[in-house]
């Protein structure tokens, strides 16, 4: 079922050929719209990257649809299930890694539940770690479990992968992947590096304005080679409409 982040809407009144629905959506700081008049449209099991220059709303846009910010006019549907990984794994240092991962649950989850989810994410030997022994990717995937014990049919990513060193961050751009496909949720990825997008998503948003500036589909085969001249071209693409010169870029 859609909800409205201001009450319930009924799944005929917002038809359930979109997982989230935005229209006119306006958020203001001081008097300074951030996100300005927004339109947005996300389908079942899409996977849709957003990008942006610094300050462009990118996260109040994730925020909004997360439910964590409510100050804003216009109309925004999305599911009553979903969930949000940030950047910082944001775990709570004086419980267990099974304990994070059901925090805020219902009722009182079994650890059962907890652990088939770390399974699921690689890091089901770590169940009994306290997140200061965590390293940077493990503590991703921590976090990546608690949203996904949610079974959410939109899972929201905010540059999720931007403190992980190189080698780690592929590992997780593959997990997410991987997860996506097996659980068929939609996911919006807010992210500053256009090759993950290219990489990931079914089409690429580039935000700006305060508003989605551009949309690039990306109708290339699964798993994506980015040596692929086809993939080259998107990304230049992409990179031009965020101002970056990519003739300068290549020498």
């Amino acid at each position: 079922m859609a909800t409205d982040i201001h009450g319930p809407v009924s799944p005929a009144k917002t038809g359930l050929s979109q997982v989230v629905r935005v229209e006119g959506l306006t958020r203001s700081f001081d008097g300074r719209a951030v996100v300005d008049d927004l339109a947005l449209d996300i389908a079942p099991g899409e996977f849709v990257a957003l990008l942006g220059r610094s300050g462009c709303g990118k996260s109040t846009l994730l925020r909004v649809l997360a439910g964590l910010d409510r100050d804003i006019e216009g109309t925004v549907l999305v599911p009553r299930r979903r969930a949000v990984a940030f950047q910082a794994p944001r775990l709570m240092p004086w419980k267990k890694v099974w304990r994070n991962v059901v925090l805020g649950l219902p009722g009182r989850p079994e650890r059962a539940l907890a652990e088939r989810v770390l399974e699921e994410v690689g890091l089901g030997h770590r169940a009994d770690a306290w997140p200061k022994t965590l390293s940077g990717g493990e503590a991703q995937r921590a976090s990546l479990a608690r949203a996904l014990v949610r079974e959410p049919d939109l899972l929201l990513l905010d540059e999720p992968f931007g403190a992980l060193d190189a080698l780690t961050r592929i590992k997780a751009q593959r997990l997410v992947g991987e997860v996506w496909r097996r659980r068929g949720c939609a996911v919006l990825l807010v992210t500053h590096d256009v090759e993950e997008a290219v990489l990931l998503a079914d089409r690429v948003l580039v935000m700006d304005g305060g508003r989605i500036a551009h949309e690039q589909r990306v109708a290339l085969d699964r798993p994506r080679d980015i040596t692929d001249p086809r993939f080259a071209t998107i990304r230049a693409g992409l990179l031009e409409r965020l101002g970056v010169d990519t003739a300068a870029e290549a020498a």
